[in-house]
């Protein structure tokens, strides 16, 4: 007797049921298997890129919104913030690097970002082809944006004024293509990296051409910067945020974004307070604001893993009352295989099948839907943010939902089996 055979059977002799069944410990499992994939691969990219970053300096505002900006990219800069008293604070000793950034411009909404060699080393990323940028308006692409936007090196092009892909084009400044990183898996791969007086010539030379500030202006803060930038901080010059026009105007001195901080020990933590209270600028510690952002996920993410749960457990219960109804139907036609030779335990081994079957349809289809909304989540993400969240591998947790889910289809099943065991057989025929 071929009990997966006649199981089969039984399933397709009842399509909505069983259908009805799938669908709900589908929908469950794929809820609960997508919750997964986002958060490890969310944790591992945040995990990745602050590694190493103790503390950023930026403009005061929203402390999530520096660290978005400064370390991941994925927000707009709070503002910008005077070279000199960055500079002033950095100079502390318990502070043993500190990497400025200038942002604002953008091509093709890749993010220009100015900075220096201290950066790339931090994030490990290397030259792939060409070489390091080291005059002004020299720049280094990350794979993706070589990949994207079809540059090459050796070419050239305009950037454009905010984040935005139609911003206003700086068409009278630009940059040349002279390396192309290879693939890091860090924020740099997503970056167009230049110096830091690279973004300040581009911004400069547009005061010169409204009359207001002229070319010598632009040399005589260029050796400023270039004379008195601390070690760890070298790459000096001014940036402009997408925040408006007039943060385009000419300014007490040069400025930057923001400065990344790497301490010499534990200590340096307790620089925040003084730069925040003391100073025109803010401190944010990345370890703080990550884990308050997931924290903040962390709310809904237990919400929907608690709903995908209850959904998986009514689809138990619809497995049940499925098969339950299965047997009343089916009395004759089990006493008529009992009076044929077959054992009860075949039968209810036979019904376990069911519930089995149904589990694990339920399972591949939940993994399955699972890859295809993260695939169709990770166009969106690297439309908007050029993060890419295809890693689609099965992750040791849902072998763990795989036997939650078993367990559901097994239990649920063999309530209504044990039917089986009490049936007259009899009087079963008698009565049909």
């Amino acid at each position: 007797m071929n009990l997966a055979k006649i199981s089969w059977s039984n399933l397709k002799d009842k399509p909505l049921s069983s259908f009805l069944s799938g669908l709900l410990m589908t929908l469950g499992i794929a809820i609960i298997s997508l919750l997964l994939l986002l958060n490890k691969q969310l944790q591992d990219q945040f995990s990745r890129n602050v590694r190493g970053i103790d503390m950023v300096i930026g403009a005061k505002g929203s402390p999530l919104q520096l660290i978005l900006s400064s370390i991941y990219q994925i927000d707009s800069p709070t503002g910008n913030i005077p070279l000199e008293e960055a500079q002033r604070l950095t100079r502390n000793p318990l502070i043993k690097t500190a990497i400025p950034l200038a942002m604002g411009d953008s091509y093709r909404s890749f993010r220009i970002v100015g900075t220096n060699q201290k950066y790339l080393d931090h994030f490990g990323a290397t030259i792939g082809e060409g070489k390091p940028f080291a005059a002004d308006l020299e720049v280094v692409l990350g794979p993706r944006v070589a990949e994207i936007t079809g540059l090459k090196v050796g070419d050239s092009f305009a950037s454009q004024h905010g984040l935005d892909a139609n911003g206003e084009e700086h068409g009278d400044k630009k940059y040349k293509v002279v390396g192309i990183l290879a693939p890091s898996n860090s924020v740099c791969d997503q970056l167009i990296l230049t110096n830091v007086s690279s973004i300040w010539a581009v911004h400069n030379h547009e005061e010169h051409e409204d009359g207001e500030a002229g070319h010598d202006e632009h040399e005589e803060h260029h050796d400023e910067v270039a004379a008195n930038v601390p070690a760890g901080a070298d790459g000096p010059g001014a940036a402009v945020s997408e925040e408006g026009p007039d943060e385009h105007e000419a300014g007490p001195g040069p400025e930057i974004t923001a400065m990344l901080i790497k301490f010499r020990n534990p200590m340096g933590m307790m620089l925040k307070r003084g730069i925040d209270n003391n100073s025109k600028l803010q401190a944010a510690l990345p370890a703080i604001e990550v884990n308050r952002l997931f924290e903040l996920l962390g709310v809904g993410v237990q919400t929907l893993r608690g709903l995908a749960l209850a959904i998986i457990i009514v689809a138990g219960i619809s497995v049940f009352v499925s098969l339950y109804n299965s047997l009343k139907e089916r009395r004759y036609e089990m006493a008529l295989m009992l009076s044929m030779g077959a054992t009860r335990a075949q039968l209810f081994g036979m019904l376990l099948l069911e519930g089995l079957v149904l589990a694990l349809i339920g399972f591949v289809a939940g993994l399955a839907i699972s890859r295809l909304g993260l695939w169709l989540l990770s166009q969106f993400v690297e439309g908007n943010y050029h993060y890419s969240l295809a890693n689609l591998a099965i992750l040791p947790d849902e072998w763990w939902l795989l036997a939650v889910a078993i367990g559901i289809g097994l239990v649920s099943a063999a309530l209504p089996a044990l039917g089986v065991y009490r049936m007259n057989i009899s009087r079963v025929l008698a009565e049909e």
